[in-house]
């Protein structure tokens, strides 16, 4: 598992990234912390010769819940 400050993630063929960003028990302002450290460490993975637009759609789900929509742009690294 990864210990505070690191960012786990797996990347499908597809560039389908998974990571886990939280539990039950965190608090919002946990999950939105998480969220906001994947988001930006995906982004400082992008290859120097990427162009275009990197992340296109970001999705929030439970294990076996609904997807909800994240607006990318709403991610900006803060």
């Amino acid at each position: 598992g990864a210990k505070g400050g690191q960012v786990q993630y797996r990347v499908e063929k597809a560039g389908i990234i998974h990571a886990g960003v939280g539990k039950a028990s965190f608090s919002e302002d946990q999950i939105a912390g998480n969220i906001r450290a994947l988001f930006n460490a995906v982004v400082r993975a992008k290859p120097t010769g990427s162009k275009g637009m990197y992340i296109k759609k970001v999705s929030l789900t439970s294990t076996m819940g609904p997807g909800v929509r994240i607006d990318p742009a709403s991610m900006s690294e803060s």
